[in-house]
């Protein structure tokens, strides 16, 4: 048994006592020469906080007095919710530890996102209510247990963005993020040898000194200015600080694609299926940067169809062990902030030799599913492919093709603009008729083939869990220009039903041949965070069962689709659902109920896919019998497989949290410019919450949130009915109701406090 293991056992027991280093080592018969290593478990075992030190100089594991180890997160007004990490020996299974609130006054020198020891205090607390977790909710909030930060065993991070500002007597900087609660003092900036000398108002990077004394503010050094706070430039330089985005690729990544071709050469056809003659397109948002998936139509006898899924060999550029492979695996994927992406790989990659633009040869893996005439697969067929697309589809030109007959209106559609997308493709008034029919055919085809998929997964229990998404599209200044609702209609889920298909395809031959892999995962939910959701759908008037009936809860979810607050019920149960990631296992997928699932269709943008792509060409090679590409060789052993699923999730959450801040700072700007104008737009809103102070309310196109403030209403006074469902005026009796909608103008915008409030448009 490890040492380790030796003292953990130690602590565990029920007799244990608290020991010190040199009771320690007794218990342990350790001898002399044994103590270094002794300190270096210790400190390692205290650095995990699996062990903490009580009294001077004696050690017990955190629960036996009653201390906690785990991060805590920040929130505006000071207070933390500490997220309690697995004691050491936990079962896989184990129940996930229930959060613990800790008061302002108790945080001590804590920020957000540290690990921290508390000592957990004898009174429960009730936890602030959280504007959008208790919406409406009259229900009292759950009881949770408190504590007080006692130690900081790391720091999430020693550096912060933030805005110069002065006082009278000091200079400081405010962070962006409110979650950190406290200004950091900095030297004047005259003083800094910074080049050029920082400005009242500039977005800087500050290195965080020690941090010891709650009583005064924490300090730092300015180590970086980014630009003027608010220009679009400087917002985004903080993002990529702040999440450790990289936009630029070291040096022996840009030689090794500086000696890439810049076409396709004639040698990569080499044991390849040619396919560049069957009509094949790609079908993307407007704003694509890159394109790494296509379809492909061959109608055979009998009424049958062979339909291609058609993935860019991303593997047949980047090989296993290079400088190129080694950046790709440590990004994990491409983050796509508003605007913009930081991209994987290199551009003339993720842009050029792997995208599958329209007019050029591309070499795919593909998988080919033939169907007979009532829908059904009848055969699946793996290759290594070379392609042609045909055209560039926006999804707004595919629905058009679906639906709309008159072809002249098609030709109508717009290109997206060129500095949003990676490629805009011809325009459809440059197509001569009988090419637009034959692209009509196609798409219609597809979706033929792609509606009875979709049906049929739902019927085997896969959760609907698409809601519509606003993006926000740039001008070419990078200034927040339009806001557009998008609809997941039928051009968007016949892409999505043949990915998922090929998806589920490849994650079934790699188990299948138990070839070392990486699957995608989503867990079966925890019962209790289900009965939770179920409480609080009672509290918004849709009754439940049990919702761990796989069919109780489409149920549901078909239900709440037309309530009022259809948006908050879906946003509450994905909180319900578990977080699907990356696993080394072939664990399953709960919300698409599929047993065999794994990324194999975005090997551009995700590293997974590219790790996929290679285990997938050694299934060719050792079971179909294909030659292998030249250079290749099978490089992926089961033991090295967790640690990489485990980095490529963590790598993922970090490109979701930047991707939603990203859309966070571009709202308030765009709204911020809706200030300005003369006349303000009247917005359509959702009444979330109704308090006596105001309303909570929901854009219903942006699904940006705010307040609108009681003193607004100007026009009675306006008071809280008893069940707090409305706000009532005194003399005309207009009322503002829970779920009702209504019509909003913006009235403020803090970018600082990253809120906004709106007042009630004027009939």
């Amino acid at each position: 048994m490890k040492l380790h293991e030796r003292l953990l056992q130690l602590l565990g027991r029920r007799d244990y006592v608290p020991l010190n280093r040199a009771e320690l080592a007794a218990k342990l018969g350790l001898k002399k020469n044994e103590l270094r290593k002794l300190d270096a478990e210790l400190q390692q075992l205290l650095s995990r906080g699996s062990i903490v030190r009580v009294k001077s100089d004696r050690f017990v594991r955190p629960a036996d007095a009653d201390l906690v180890t785990g991060t805590i997160q920040m929130r505006p007004n000071g207070r933390g919710i500490l997220r309690p990490e697995q004691p050491d020996g936990a079962p896989a299974d184990a129940k996930t530890p229930e959060p613990i609130d800790v008061a302002a006054e108790d945080t001590g020198t804590a920020m957000h996102g540290d690990r921290v020891v508390v000592r957990l205090s004898g009174a429960p607390a009730r936890p602030p209510r959280g504007r959008r977790e208790q919406r409406g909710s009259r229900g009292a909030p759950p009881v949770l247990r408190s504590g007080r930060v006692i130690r900081i065993l790391e720091r999430a991070r020693d550096t912060i963005v933030g805005t110069l500002r002065k006082s009278q007597k000091f200079h400081f900087v405010t962070p962006d993020d409110p979650r950190y609660v406290h200004d950091v003092y900095v030297d004047a900036p005259e003083r800094s040898p910074l080049v050029p000398t920082p400005q009242i108002g500039d977005k800087v990077v500050v290195r965080l000194a020690e941090w010891e004394n709650r009583h005064a503010n924490p300090e730092g050094e300015i180590i970086e200015v980014l630009g003027r706070t608010f220009e679009p430039r400087a917002e985004l330089a903080a993002i990529y600080h702040k999440y450790k985005l990289e936009t630029k690729f070291p040096a022996a990544v840009e030689a090794e694609v500086a000696a890439l071709p810049d076409a396709m050469q004639p040698a990569d056809l080499e044991h390849r299926r040619d396919i560049r003659s069957i009509p094949t397109c790609t079908i993307d948002p407007d704003d694509a940067k890159d394109f790494d998936d296509a379809l492909s139509l061959e109608e055979l006898t009998d009424g049958r169809v062979r339909i291609g899924v058609h993935i860019a060999d991303v593997g047949a550029y980047v090989r296993p062990g290079t400088a190129l492979d080694r950046e790709a695996q440590h990004r994990g994927n491409s983050t796509y902030l508003v605007g913009t992406v930081v991209p994987m790989l290199p551009f003339k990659l993720s842009n050029g030799l792997c995208s599958l633009k329209e007019g050029e040869d591309r070499l795919t893996k593909s998988v080919f599913f033939t169907f007979n005439k009532h829908g059904h697969v009848t055969d699946t067929e793996f290759a290594n492919t070379v392609i042609r697309s045909r055209k560039r589809l926006t999804y707004r030109q595919a629905y058009a093709l679906l639906k709309e007959n008159d072809l002249e209106k098609i030709r109508r559609l717009p290109l997206p603009p060129a500095h949003q997308t990676g490629a805009t493709g011809r325009p459809l008034n440059s197509l001569p008729s009988a090419e637009l029919r034959d692209l009509q055919h196609l798409v219609r085809t597809f979706w033929r083939f792609a509606e009875p998929l979709r049906a049929e997964r739902f019927r085997q229990g896969a959760l609907d869990l698409d809601m519509p998404e606003t993006k926000i599209f740039v001008d070419a200044d990078g200034y927040a220009d339009r806001l557009e609702r998008i609809e997941n209609d039928e051009s968007h889920q016949l892409i999505e039903e043949f990915m998922l298909l090929a998806n589920e395809a490849v994650a079934r031959i790699t188990r299948k041949h138990q070839l070392p892999s990486v699957y995608r995962v989503h867990d079966d939910p925890d019962e209790d965070r289900l009965r939770d959701f179920r409480e609080f759908l009672g509290t918004q008037g849709v009754q439940a069962g049990d919702l761990t009936n796989r069919r109780e809860l489409s149920r549901v979810l078909a239900k709440i689709r037309t309530h009022d607050q259809a948006q908050i019920l879906r946003v509450q149960l994905l909180r319900s659902l578990a977080r699907a990631c990356y696993r080394e296992k072939p664990d399953g997928h709960f919300g698409l109920a599929k047993k065999d699932y794994t990324h194999f269709t975005s090997p551009i943008r995700r590293y997974a896919d590219l790790v996929v792509h290679r285990v997938f060409e050694s299934y060719l090679v050792r079971h179909c019998h294909q030659p292998a590409p030249r250079g290749w060789k099978s490089q992926y052993r089961a033991e090295h497989m967790p640690r990489l699923a485990e980095h490529l999730s963590l790598t993922e959450q970090n490109s979701t949290e930047a991707e939603r801040e990203s859309v966070k700072v571009k709202l308030l700007e765009y709204f911020e410019r809706e200030l300005k104008k003369k006349k303000r737009t009247p917005l359509a809103a959702t009444i979330l919450e109704v308090r006596n102070h105001g309303m909570f309310v929901e854009l219903v196109e942006s699904q940006a949130y705010g307040f609108i403030h009681v003193s607004t209403l100007d026009d009675d006074l306006y008071t809280l009915t008893p069940d707090g469902t409305a706000l009532v005026g005194r003399r005309k009796k207009r009322r503002f109701t829970l779920g009702a909608q209504i019509q909003v103008q913006v009235d403020r915008v803090d970018r600082v406090k990253r809120q906004i409030d709106f007042r009630v448009a004027q009939a």
